[in-house]
């Protein structure tokens, strides 16, 4: 079972990412505060969700969050900055976002830039430890796959509507066949088969 959050007597925000092992897109982030008696049945990491449980919970954890908020950072800031530093600057604007400002924030992963002088704590794992950083890795993901459903319409042949823009064969041959769209990310080896083997749990 989750716990709520990492520090309980503290106003927190969970923060995680979606999209960083994208070949095209941006990197999107959220950051939630949630009550602190804050319980939703099924919240858990976005990744070990159906796009249906994850499309259900979402609603929910924008209506009763505190405080929520999505950011992004497209294609072209990610080819100008790398997609590390993409991250925690979606992460950043997603927090500035917030219309309450936490006491401490709960990151996803084991790295990240400190924003202004607000303390943080790296959490491994810590979408599947925490509900708060659960909650922002559902919107992280949703509002991003939203996103490429979106580009989808006008790129169809790389069928981003089901992939996301993650490195599935399919979307890698698209673009041998058919070259790059205006969205792909320059810095990335698409062409590279190796690229087929890592995130595909996140589509």
């Amino acid at each position: 079972m989750l716990l709520n959050c990492y520090h309980i007597e503290l106003i927190e925000a969970g923060c995680d990412e979606a999209g960083r092992g994208c070949l095209a897109g941006p990197v999107s982030a959220a950051a939630v505060i949630l009550p602190k008696d804050f319980y939703l049945e099924g919240l858990d990491d976005s990744k070990k969700l159906t796009h249906e449980q994850r499309d259900k919970l979402r609603p929910i954890i924008e209506k009763e969050a505190l405080a929520w908020a999505v950011a992004f950072v497209d294609h072209e800031e990610i080819d100008q900055i790398n997609i590390l530093n993409a991250s925690f600057l979606a992460m950043h604007r997603a927090i500035e976002k917030l219309m309450i400002i936490p006491q401490h924030l709960v990151i996803d992963g084991n790295r990240f830039k400190k924003y202004t002088d607000i303390p943080h704590c790296c959490v491994v794992k810590g979408d599947g430890k925490y509900l708060n950083i659960a909650a922002a890795s559902i919107l992280a993901k949703t509002h991003r796959d939203e996103y490429m459903a979106n580009l989808h319409q006008d790129y169809p042949h790389y069928n981003w509507k089901q992939n996301k823009g993650y490195p599935t064969i399919e979307h890698r041959n698209a673009v041998i066949a058919t070259g790059l769209s205006p969205f792909h990310r320059k810095t990335f080896n698409v062409s590279d088969p190796q690229l087929t083997l890592s995130f595909q749990e996140e589509v």
